[in-house]
């Protein structure tokens, strides 16, 4: 009986990781992936059944912060798609929350992984480690690195520790014999695996909700949940991937032209779908009330967009419509009751 290749993915109860786990295992891969605690194993295999064959999958405990199992966690594997660093819904009060897990445990699972021999690594960065604290005109690319020294604004302790985590990567590999590749997503929307949804669907839950009484001048450049999966596999089988940084987005849209997506869509049923563009003098304000509004000031009438011709061409990626996206997210949100 021919042996599959092992593939471990950490954080693999996080909201892109079970994607990824189910597109390796939909590709003939074996899988391990790594939880803080084992209790939400069995939950998650559960929902990962409904879309794949699970018999390849299992689930070992380690923590990113401490050094415990990670050298049995890594015994065997073929491939590290190392995907665990907390994603926050707020600013932390202390940005080590953040930092400390991202960037120290990625070098301690990266030493870990090199201890076991596995040469062929990617890792989940972000769009946070290209154009934060820069101020260019023009569209960002993979040559871009955030400036941390100019930083102000919303998610600082986010960006900070994205940056910090791949900046450690890259430095890490240099002199050795390992192939990394880093996979830097935008505002990653799409449907759930389970019932764990993140910040970034968050947008797509309160346009549903529909008690805002309409949308501040914010846009993101979004990207499907499972086209940024395909991408980290992609990113791990293909020659062309090694040594190289990835940015994975889609399409740039406002919050009121989101909204209108959906609502055009949902306008058959009861649902009430906001359009509205608000002034800033009324976001401002209510940012003097709202802690999490006062985090979107930095980002008003701004526009960021992204060069995506790398990925296109190295790893033969092309995403879904972003309209296909959007209505996804917010039936899978419905469906899983995350309103």
């Amino acid at each position: 009986m021919q042996i599959k290749p092992t593939v471990i993915v950490t954080g693999a109860s996080g909201y892109i990781a079970p994607h990824v786990i189910k597109q390796l295992l939909d590709e003939g891969y074996a899988v391990r992936g790594t939880l803080r605690t084992l209790s939400g194993g069995e939950l998650l295999k559960a929902n990962l059944s409904k879309n794949t064959d699970v018999s390849d999958l299992s689930f070992a405990q380690a923590d990113l912060l401490n050094n415990d199992n990670w050298a049995a966690v890594m015994q065997g594997g073929d491939f590290l798609i190392h995907m665990a660093s907390p994603v926050p819904m707020k600013e932390p009060a202390d940005e080590n929350i953040l930092i400390k897990p991202a960037r120290d445990g990625t070098i301690r699972v990266l030493k870990a992984a090199k201890h076991a021999g596995i040469k062929r690594i990617v890792l989940t960065s972000s769009i946070a480690a290209i154009c934060s604290g820069l101020n260019v005109h023009r569209k960002y690319d993979e040559e871009d690195w955030s400036n941390l020294d100019k930083l102000n604004g919303s998610m600082l302790a986010y960006t900070k520790s994205k940056t910090l985590a791949e900046k450690a990567a890259w430095e890490f590999v240099k002199g050795t014999d390992i192939a990394l590749s880093t996979i830097n997503p935008s505002f990653v929307i799409g449907p759930l695996i389970g019932t764990r949804h993140s910040s970034s669907t968050e947008i797509i839950r309160r346009i549903i909700q529909g008690k805002d009484p309409g949308w501040p001048r914010l846009g993101f450049s979004m990207v499907d949940v499972r086209d940024v999966a395909n991408a980290h596999v992609k990113a791990m089988q293909f020659s062309e991937a090694i040594g190289n940084r990835f940015i994975c987005s889609n399409q740039y849209l406002w919050m009121s032209e989101i909204a209108l997506i959906l609502k055009e869509y949902f306008e058959p049923t009861d649902r009430k779908i906001k359009t509205w563009e608000l002034p800033d003098f009324m976001v401002k304000f209510a940012a003097l009330f709202d802690p999490t509004v006062k985090m979107l000031l930095p980002g008003l009438g701004k526009k960021s967009e992204f060069d995506t011709s790398k990925i296109r061409s190295q790893l033969s990626w092309s995403p879904r419509s972003i309209e296909e996206s959007i209505v996804d997210t917010a039936e899978s949100l419905i469906k899983n009751k995350r309103l």
